[in-house]
């Protein structure tokens, strides 16, 4: 790959740094980049550390460095439909749509316009023959984020850290002495970082309290605000009828028209409630999968898949619509959809 060119996302943190360590090593014509997106006022501004700190590795590698502001593309292709989704009743994914939109979406465009041949990112998942695998740290794996890539879009994309442990990252970083070796990992929605969305969506949508149901219809508590809720959680409603020594109550369903949310504290009645086959939309399928993961990290469950219908070999609790399902074959990653309908 020598005198290809390829433009590393520099985050400021140390996957993407050592990202564009090997890949100047293997002899590509890196370019550092750094994104900025939208952040509304009300949150604490870091994009300036951030780009200072990629500015730090990109003269530590001695490669180039860019600035890309994608502010509008974030605003109208990430954080305005997240918003929508949850008004809708709907638990989105905001890190795929970074990744769809964002990250190989118009980084990729831009990039090629500049004469780029590649992209690379600091993901923990790997390319193979244009098909998306597994990263080998298991513990940091992110296919999950990436189901919405199609061969045609790997043709161009790069994940030099996806074949390694977390641990020999940081050991890499050390090794050249790449100034973020030691920086911890972020954490939260994609470039917004940790958001409280009880503070977020607020600014943006009106939420009132209203109440806590039981299977039975009757009102047992309050909540504040079935928009905050998804199917599954079990924290931050108040349950007026709790005794010491009972159950955690999960939320079972929600009406956004009646603003109420219903839960339950009886296992069997939690299962009976939770679904075995689902309906998916905005499928990207690239090939025939025996596995799918219903969340990040959680476990790979046995599926039948028929057509956009996905059934499962038993009940799956907390499931909710405008999740990702990602499917799995083994350690590949066959793509995924979001869930549209549960039955």
């Amino acid at each position: 790959m020598k005198g290809k060119k390829v433009f590393v996302g520099l985050s400021g943190g140390v996957d993407s740094a050592v990202s564009a360590a090997l890949l100047k090593q293997q002899g590509f014509e890196v370019t550092g980049v750094f994104i900025k997106v939208w952040s509304p006022d009300f949150l604490p501004c870091t994009w300036r550390e951030e780009r200072r700190d990629a500015m730090r590795v990109a003269i530590t590698l001695d490669i180039p460095f860019l600035f890309f502001d994608f502010e509008e593309e974030y605003k109208k292709s990430v954080a305005d439909k997240m918003i929508t989704e949850y008004e809708l009743g709907r638990t989105p994914n905001p890190d795929i749509l970074c990744n769809r939109e964002i990250k190989f979406g118009v980084f990729w465009k831009k990039a090629k316009e500049l004469g780029a041949d590649f992209i690379a990112t600091g993901h923990y998942a790997q390319n193979k023959n244009n098909q998306i695998f597994e990263g080998q740290d298991k513990e940091k794996d992110q296919s999950y984020f990436l189901w919405t890539l199609t061969p045609d879009d790997l043709k161009h994309v790069l994940f030099p850290v996806g074949d390694l442990e977390k641990k020999e990252v940081r050991s890499l970083a050390k090794k050249n002495d790449i100034p973020v070796a030691f920086k911890k990992d972020s954490q939260g929605i994609c470039f917004l970082g940790d958001v409280d969305l009880e503070t977020f969506l607020p600014h943006f949508l009106e939420i009132q309290s209203g109440n806590v149901l039981n299977t039975k219809g009757e009102i047992i508590g309050k909540h504040r605000g079935a928009i905050y809720y998804t199917i599954g959680e079990r924290h931050g409603f108040e349950v007026n009828h709790n005794v010491p020594d009972s159950k955690a109550f999960y939320v079972v369903s929600k009406d956004m028209k009646m603003n109420t949310i219903t839960v339950s504290d009886d296992e069997t009645e939690i299962k009976e409630l939770s679904p075995i086959k689902i309906k998916l939309r905005d499928m990207n399928l690239q090939g025939a999968p025996t596995h799918a993961r219903i969340r990040y990290r959680g476990e790979k469950v046995f599926i039948d898949l028929n057509e956009s219908t996905v059934t499962f070999d038993g009940p799956q609790r907390g499931l909710a619509v405008g999740q990702s399902i990602v499917f799995y074959n083994d350690d590949e990653c066959l793509g995924g959809g979001v869930v549209d309908e549960i039955y």
